[in-house]
């Protein structure tokens, strides 16, 4: 006989989710400090701008904090959405974003990672902005990109006396988003449009033209304004307070700044064609824009446009070269602290062999291109008074440009191999990385431009070959490898002096051989070595990391790893 339903008693476990518990999972990377935390950069301020610890002790905890950490996430998780009018029909233009994003910026600004290098008077004021950028970049790298552009922008300002009002709010530390006209804002936010639909990286082919409009006072100056007519293809952080850019004058390529707001407050004709839908930074938004009578004023003289914009990508490029390597910091830093709090037959995964060899291989690509980058930020603070850093800075900075953003990509992967799948789910900061780790080797120029400038250089001054044998000589029987390393560097200069076809291979031997010096002058014995004996000494480094071999053993790795580690 059937019994009702209700009368059976169903069996159950005493607790129902019983199979719900959380066992062996790694634990969240959060709660440290990125910079009082880091051997490498500690040490790096230490020497060079020592009065600035205390502000990137300050930037190093606001990584390490989950609440800041949980801004970055919803800032990616909700993309920035266009009005191109209001509810009433009137034209706007504007970009929306999540709360999570203007606290984001209100951070940057508040910590001068825009302004510090300008705002200071202290020695190595590029050098301590770098750090600071390092750091921000192993915050959000979305919002690292209006810092960079602001940083860079400074140049500008300062060379041309209608600007002076934008020179003075580019040093302000209280972000805000407004459309207020440039006088009444504490602070400004700076974009770049340059590149257009048929040239892309050759500023050449601009076709955008300008015709003068009037003379007249601009905040107590004299600005020449032009009216603009044109498209362009990448406009980066559209919703900024004003933005260089390039139009043809009577055929010559001529540098313009543009306002968003005019000084009557009524908004400039800057239309907003439409958001471009990236693969990675998420959280910025970048766009395509129309000119059409649209206002902007003369930066410099009439058709040495591009020459003047170039002052302004020697930054620009100096900020990728440290971005990336503050991206490679960060996911190194995951790796870490998952592998290390995560178990695998029964030892933490970072205490399996094979893993330990994959980690110190990855500390080791991190120090060294964080050194690359430093020593650029370094040669940067002395353009203006030693020869020899001019010189310096030319060559090495697109190459370092080309190499620690081509590099980041790799780093990136490896620290994903690290999680396992874990790593490619949105909710983990990795995967975030992981798609915003190709972007900076294709912005201000790809790898090929890169090292075309490299060459480029070289051949136009020669001088600058000198220099970086400068840099090289002084460390000339320290190390055979290293030795090794130089006379194969400058069989290959020599060699894409006459064909171009080398240029790259050239070009990553220089970095190469510039980050095997800044090793051996900063680094740990046991990073040196590591270095040294693998990315310096033919047959003894695989195609992938982890492939530590040439006499690095496991304990040398251990410290390696140790050494890199925030948590440790």
């Amino acid at each position: 006989m059937n019994q009702p339903i209700s009368s059976i008693r169903l069996a159950m476990p005493e607790d129902r989710y019983g199979t719900h518990q959380v066992l062996n999972q790694a634990q969240p990377a959060s709660g440290f400090n990125a910079f009082t935390g880091d051997e490498v950069l500690k040490a790096a301020i230490q020497r060079e701008a020592p009065w600035a610890a205390q502000r990137c002790a300050a930037l190093g905890a606001v990584a390490g904090d989950p609440a800041v950490q949980e801004l970055a996430r919803l800032a990616n998780r909700h993309d920035p959405e266009l009005r191109t009018h209001d509810r009433f029909g009137h034209r706007v233009d504007w970009v929306e974003f999540h709360p999570a994003w203007h606290e984001l910026m209100s951070l940057a600004w508040k910590h001068e990672v825009p302004n510090l290098t300008w705002r200071t008077g202290e020695r190595g004021g590029h050098y301590a902005r770098a750090v600071l950028s390092y750091l921000w970049n192993q915050v959000e790298q979305g919002t690292a990109c209006p810092t960079g552009m602001a940083y860079a922008s400074y140049a500008g300002f300062s060379a041309e006396p209608a600007l002076a009002i934008w020179a003075e709010k580019s040093l302000g530390t209280q972000y805000e988003f407004s459309r207020s006209e440039v006088g009444r804002k504490p602070s400004v936010v700076i974009g770049y449009a340059m590149t257009e639909k048929q040239g892309g990286s050759d500023l050449r082919e601009t076709q955008t033209t300008a015709r003068l409009s009037h003379t007249g006072d601009y905040h107590g100056a004299t600005a020449s304004w032009y009216e603009l007519t044109g498209h362009k293809w990448f406009c980066s952080v559209p919703q900024s307070d004003g933005f260089f850019t390039l139009a043809k004058v009577n055929g010559g390529v001529t540098c313009f700044f543009l306002p968003r707001t005019l000084p009557d407050g009524s908004f400039n004709r800057f239309f907003v064609q439409r958001l471009k839908d990236k693969a990675g930074n998420r959280s910025n938004a970048s766009s395509e824009v129309e000119y059409a009578g649209t206002l902007a004023i003369r930066v410099g003289e009439e058709g040495h446009g591009i020459r003047e914009i170039l002052s302004h990508a020697h930054l620009t490029r100096l900020d990728f070269a440290v971005g990336s390597a503050g991206l490679m910091r960060q996911a190194l830093t995951l790796a870490l602290q998952h592998t290390t709090t995560r178990q695998a037959f029964g030892t933490p995964i970072a205490e399996r062999p094979m893993m330990l060899n994959v980690l110190a291989d990855m500390a080791v690509e991190v120090e060294a291109a964080t050194l690359f980058a430093l020593r650029i930020a370094r040669a940067t603070d002395g353009m203006q008074t030693n020869e020899h850093e001019k010189l310096l800075a030319r060559v090495a900075t697109p190459a370092a440009k080309f190499f620690n953003c081509s590099r980041a990509p790799a780093i990136a992967n490896e620290a994903l191999q690290c999680h396992g799948g874990n790593g490619f789910i949105e909710e983990n900061p990795m995967a975030r990385l992981y798609r915003e780790a190709p972007l900076n080797s294709v912005w201000e120029g790809t790898a090929n431009m890169m090292c075309m400038d490299v060459r480029r250089a070289m051949m136009r001054t020669p001088e600058t070959i000198d220099a970086l044998a400068a840099e090289w000589r002084p460390l000339a029987g320290q190390d055979r490898r290293f030795d090794a390393q130089v006379a194969h560097t400058q069989r290959l200069i020599a060699a894409a002096l006459e064909d171009e076809f080398l240029a790259r291979p050239m070009t990553e031997a220089v970095a190469r051989t510039l980050q095997g010096a800044e090793l051996l002058r900063h680094g740990s014995s046991e990073v040196a070595d590591a270095f040294l004996g693998t990315r310096c000494d033919a047959g003894h480094w695989g195609s992938h990391f982890g492939t530590l071999a040439g006499g690095t053993s496991s304990a040398a790795a251990r410290r390696i790893v140790r050494r890199a580690n925030v948590f440790a």
